[in-house]
């Protein structure tokens, strides 16, 4: 009898670390998994810098590098420059990729950088204590906003994924969302695009997670995605932005 569940040789028999209910463990076993279908997980080559996910080479089974805070696709566009037949990857949170490394994301979106960016976007910090991040939410309670976020204050959070669409070497960028069993498949066939994008060498992939931070939103689990659906959902669409004709039909 097949097994109704395998463990993906892509994740190391580890525990983690993370918050109960926090979704980087899904994010990480989708792209482990989609790198152990396409067999590359002796290829892969991947980048984590300061965030929630900074020991994520602990638990993802490939080759990975710690870069500093923000600057994950600079090391990713070295190291894809260098190994320019090995599939490579950043995981980035909001705070880093949002905040500290804006620069270096929509420079390496622009000069059309043949890796892949995993996104995830909980709308906070979590790793510092759930300090406003630029994606935090108006009207959103952090420990640097008691009384919520302000158009005034902080300005309108950033929408990553409609930002990086105007970059013209971006040929990829999809918005999806961890709240469900579906919206989890939609997200692994969204994974297999930005490696296929890569395979083809169209230029620079970029895949957004919408994802929920329970401990630091100071929420259950499921009050997180009903919280998600109803806050994030409406700002933050779970959408494709662009796609190449060659990767249309990947799911």
């Amino acid at each position: 009898m097949k097994p109704v569940f395998e463990y993906t040789k892509g994740m190391r028999e580890t525990e983690l670390h993370y918050c109960p209910g926090c979704t980087h463990g899904i994010a990480h076993r989708l792209i482990m998994e989609v790198l152990e279908e396409r067999g590359d997980i002796g290829n892969a080559i991947g980048v984590s810098p300061v965030g929630c996910s900074i020991v994520a080479h602990q638990y993802m089974n490939v080759d990975m590098l710690e870069s500093p805070h923000g600057r994950a696709p600079a090391v990713a566009s070295g190291i894809k420059r260098v190994h320019p037949n090995s599939p490579v990857f950043t995981y980035q949170g909001d705070g880093d990729l949002a905040s500290i490394g804006t620069n270096e994301i929509i420079h390496a979106a622009e000069r059309g950088e043949k890796f892949c960016t995993f996104f995830i976007n909980n709308a906070i910090y979590g790793m510092t204590g759930g300090q406003m991040a630029p994606t935090t939410l108006i009207g959103q309670k952090t420990t640097t906003c008691v009384d919520g976020r302000t158009v005034e204050q902080a300005g309108m959070p950033m929408r990553m994924c409609e930002i990086i669409s105007n970059m013209d070497r971006a040929v990829y960028v999809e918005r999806v969302s961890l709240d469900s069993p579906a919206n989890v498949r939609k997200a692994k066939s969204a994974v297999r695009r930005a490696f296929k994008v890569q395979d083809l060498k169209l230029g620079f992939a970029f895949v957004e997670f919408l994802s929920i931070c329970p401990t630091n939103w100071g929420l259950s689990a499921p009050k997180s995605l009903e919280w998600l659906r109803e806050n994030m959902m409406p700002y933050y669409p779970v959408q494709q932005f662009k796609c190449p004709e060659e990767v249309k039909e990947v799911r």
